[in-house]
């Protein structure tokens, strides 16, 4: 299989020969890139698979998943086969490394964490979870996709208080979907608009390292 999208792949420096290990697999934002993503991660590098996904779509010097037809309002067509071709992606990438198809989690910023926490819905539980950063989950993905329990999926959602682009109420409306869907749910704001702090970022580094079971020596608050 040729993958739909270009990626970049970190492996752990001292791998074992025959074990695998849970993954992380990223998605940036509109008119970035998978470089983005490079920073929010390093610090898990030790105990993940690391796979940043780049866009397909070009957009100025950057890329993007999906094309907009308005702010908050998808191209079907091309948010549809991007959903698509990422759930194609993650199987690729979980056979062609040692992925613990158990432990495989997204981590999105906006445009990414829009899809990431899409994919929750229509993988289930073939995702051990999702980390979703300044996004939303379309209504037709709501209403009209053909959605898997996330019940057993662990979900972290922040949002920026001044986040100029998606307002915060959007966050906790988002939350507050999620929270009727799972029992694993971890919702937090924080006074940036929107952007990742390095609060936000310890916060769900934690947050990963205890949901994957890994580096469990290191403090924890």
């Amino acid at each position: 299989m040729v993958p739909a999208y270009e990626y970049d792949v970190q492996l752990p420096a001292n791998m074992e020969p025959g074990k695998a290990y849970p993954a992380i697999f990223t998605l940036h934002g509109k008119g970035s890139d998978e470089r983005d993503m490079l920073g929010l991660t390093a610090p898990l590098a030790d105990h993940f698979i690391l796979i940043h996904i780049r866009g397909n779509l070009s957009m100025g010097a950057g890329y993007q998943f999906y094309e907009l037809k308005s702010l908050g309002n998808p191209d079907r067509e091309v948010f549809d086969q991007a959903v698509q071709q990422l759930e194609a992606f993650i199987r690729y990438a979980t056979e062609k490394y040692p992925v613990d198809p158990g432990k495989r989690y997204l981590l999105g910023f906006s445009q990414g964490a829009i899809l990431s926490m899409t994919l929750a819905l229509t993988m289930g539980d073939q995702l051990k979870g999702i980390v979703a950063l300044n996004g939303y989950v379309p209504e037709f993905v709501k209403t009209e996709y053909a959605l898997q329990s996330v019940s057993g999926v662990s979900v972290f959602i922040s949002h920026g208080e001044f986040d100029p682009v998606f307002p915060v109420r959007i966050g906790h409306e988002t939350a507050a979907y999620f929270e009727q869907q799972t029992p694993h749910l971890t919702f937090r704001t924080y006074p940036v608009g929107h952007g990742v702090s390095a609060d936000n970022q310890r916060d769900f580094v934690i947050w990963l390292e205890r949901d994957a079971g890994v580096n469990m020596n290191k403090g924890v608050n």
